[in-house]
């Protein structure tokens, strides 16, 4: 096992085309780091990069103590999985798995027992006869594992290994693989565009945009605390709500003005959290508000007219133990931002509809009396809000990170 550094990694095509610019990203031994981001934003080719699979345009990578960037592929002692499998289909489970083995000619005793042992920890021992396409999607992916597990390689390598299995099965293979980091140790860099994957796999998860490193940090604090407006918005399913506002102070209370006659009064823990909103009075900010951060006010307790929205409901999913409330604040506006109009275009759950007013998104229980085309008076958990500055995009925490930004 050993520890990965990128120090200034980037990557420029003939074109001119800056694929990975200036990434710079420590992975500790032994941790399950997730690289996660939009298609194109330059994940894969930063995996391909340590792989030996790219070549290094800048910067230095590591992996230990040694400098691997011109070091050939076969002899930077990592294993690889990918998206496709990349099976043989003329061979057996077995000779799949010790293919890599038998190539560097190690003794046929320790191939068996390594095949042997891997296919215990995969559930494979009845399987090692067969052949290829007399597996289903996760048998085959268990055989791509165990092809990489037998060889004890410093650090695993594993790009969407996921996207090609149904969605149950996903959710299956995505505790197995965690297990399996968990029981073998092995410093892992996965590599996926699926946010819920990354969310639920990684020791910590690195964001990309664009070429280059947005933040990195574990889950939670990615999901709490995200450093800008297009890690907010990117992480968390549904998405984020985006909403213009402004903020105002009245008597003691700070409010967020959101159009027409809607307002909301901010709770005191939140900005106590966040005092560098302090000198945001009078001033826009993008206002971020998770759909599991709104209720129905009935199902929430009837909070004061200060933690209220009210709209009129365009739809309604009902998905048995929640609702997906989709719903409309007619005088409100989205956040209208290069982020913004990225992480539409990304998303996959707006659904497409039409509407004048700010389009909202709220996880209600399924209690919650909603039908579509009726108004609707949503409670809103105030001391759950994000505030993000509207120029810069970062989020608005304390003076320091207000200042800084960046990747953490």
């Amino acid at each position: 096992m050993a520890s990965v550094g990128f120090d200034h990694i980037a990557k420029v095509y003939a074109d001119g085309t800056r694929a990975v610019n200036g990434l710079t990203l420590g992975i500790q031994d032994g941790e399950f780091m997730v690289l996660v981001g939009p298609s194109g934003c330059g994940k894969t080719t930063a995996l391909r990069m340590l792989a030996g699979l790219e070549e290094i345009s800048e910067g230095v990578m590591r992996i230990g103590d040694r400098v691997v960037n011109h070091v050939p592929a076969r002899d930077r002692d990592i294993a690889m999985v990918f998206q496709s499998y990349a099976l043989y289909p003329h061979l057996s489970v077995y000779e799949n798995i010790a293919f890599g083995l038998r190539l560097k000619k190690l003794p046929k005793r320790e191939i068996d027992d390594r095949v042997q042992k891997a296919a215990q920890i995969l559930g494979l021992e009845e399987l090692l006869k067969r052949k290829p396409r007399n597996l289903s999607g996760g048998q085959r992916q268990r055989v791509a594992m165990g092809r990489a597990i037998v060889r004890e390689p410093s650090a695993f390598l594993m790009d969407e290994p996921l996207s090609n299995l149904d969605a149950k099965l996903r959710v299956q293979m995505r505790a197995e693989i965690s297990r399996l980091q968990r029981d073998l140790a092995t410093t892992t860099l996965y590599v996926t565009h699926d946010q819920v994957e990354a969310m639920t796999m990684g020791d910590r998860v690195a964001v990309m945009r664009k070429g280059e490193l947005q933040q990195v940090a574990p889950p939670q604090v990615l999901y709490d605390r995200p450093v800008n407006l297009f890690v907010g918005g990117f992480i968390g399913s549904p998405a984020m709500n985006m909403l213009e506002a402004t903020v105002t102070r009245s008597n003691g209370t700070v409010s967020l003005a959101l159009g027409g006659s809607q307002s909301l009064e901010l709770d005191p823990a939140a900005l106590a959290a966040r005092p560098a909103l302090a000198g945001y009075d009078g001033r826009p900010v993008i206002l971020g508000i998770r759909p599991e951060s709104l209720e129905e006010v009935s199902v929430a307790g009837n909070p004061p007219e200060g933690r209220r929205l009210h709209g009129r409901v365009e739809l309604r999913e009902a998905l048995g133990s929640e609702l997906m409330v989709h719903f409309v604040l007619p005088e409100g506006r989205m956040a209208q931002t290069e982020e913004t109009k990225e992480l539409a275009r990304e998303s996959t759950v707006e659904g497409g509809l039409e509407t004048s007013g700010a389009l909202v998104v709220g996880r209600f229980g399924a209690r919650a009396q909603v039908e579509e085309g009726e108004n609707v008076d949503v409670a809103v958990d105030t001391s759950a809000l994000h505030f993000f500055d509207p120029e810069t995009g970062l989020g608005i925490y304390d003076q320091a990170q207000q200042q800084g930004g960046g990747a953490t």
